[in-house]
């Protein structure tokens, strides 16, 4: 696998691109944020050579988190991190204040960008307005609008994007995960203001072939198959095409049960490779039972030969 890289310029000023997978919260036992398996999990997706770092977003369960708590989780990841990859950092939050205290109090230094969700409880016509006041407290580093599907999120028209990005230059970068992913993301890239300089995919990756062949920036996965995100998008880049279609197709399975299991399945991976301690979860949703776990370890021994030797992980 590719070796974590130090890049010379002050993150803002490279154009995000590549594998940016969104790291999880571990939890202990008991509930509580467990900082040591969080800094391995920042350790794994550096060997694993990826192109920055993500946190935290809904893979990290963020609507869980105490906003101290958020905080300082944050901070330990960009202090693991130190500067050898971007760190795009999720700010969105119940109210615009809240984000601005967030921003506040974390500064810029290490962040590529900030992911903010543009708030489902305003309107179209005021997204712009939204943005610009954000703009204004963000200083020299990226907005990255995170394009949440409804109802969680306000899932707007590739046209509103497309205003908001004319009319705030500081949001640099989309994340679109409304869907048809592909199609929004082929009409934005077509009329965006040349300050756009790039939108991901989401959806943990599951449209990537789509997204990339009309030519998003990066992916923001969850990092269970960080490795294999890697070798994929890496594939993109040499213009192998059938490569890309062979590697996302061998993870399929787990994407698919990705896709329901959200954390559960993201957590009981990590800690069958030994990353973590605990697969403890604050957010409700579905667990994994004996036959879906029977399913999860077919599909990891069926790309076994993908991966980072789990010894080689402590």
């Amino acid at each position: 696998m590719n070796q974590p890289r130090a890049f010379a310029l002050h993150p803002q000023q490279i154009p995000l691109g590549g594998v940016f997978p969104v790291l999880p919260t571990p939890f202990d036992a008991a509930g509580k944020p467990d900082a040591a398996g969080l800094a391995a999990l920042v350790r794994y997706l550096l060997r694993c050579g990826v192109d920055g770092v993500t946190y935290p977003g809904v893979a990290s369960e963020v609507a869980e988190l105490q906003t101290d708590e958020r905080l300082a989780l944050t901070r330990l990841v960009l202090q693991e991190v130190a500067g050898r990859v971007p760190v795009i950092v999720g700010a969105s939050a119940s109210s615009l204040d809240d984000t601005l205290r967030l921003v506040r109090e974390l500064g810029n230094e290490g962040i590529g960008a900030w992911m903010v969700a543009a708030p489902a409880r305003v309107v179209p016509q005021e997204q712009a307005a939204f943005f610009q006041q954000l703009a204004a407290a963000t200083g020299e580093v990226a907005i990255m609008l995170q394009n949440v599907p409804a109802p969680a999120g306000a899932g707007l028209a590739p046209e509103v994007l497309l205003q908001i990005t004319r009319a705030v230059p500081q949001v640099r970068y989309i994340k679109e995960e409304t869907l048809p992913s592909g199609q929004r993301l082929t009409t934005v890239r077509a009329q965006a203001p040349a300050s756009l300089q790039g939108v991901f995919g989401g959806a943990g990756g599951r449209y990537i072939t789509d997204e990339l062949r009309r030519g998003a920036a990066g992916t923001m996965p969850a990092i269970e198959l960080a490795e294999i995100h890697v070798a994929l998008f890496a594939a993109h880049r040499r213009g192998a095409a059938d490569a890309v279609r062979l590697l996302f197709t061998r993870m399929l399975p787990i994407l698919n049960l990705q896709a329901v299991f959200r954390w559960s399945l993201t957590k009981y991976v990590l800690q069958r490779r030994g990353l973590i301690a605990s697969r403890h979860q604050r957010a409700a949703g579905p667990q994994l039972d004996d036959l879906d776990i029977a399913d999860v370890e077919a599909f990891l021994t069926d790309i076994r030969d993908l991966l980072l030797p789990d010894d080689s992980l402590a």
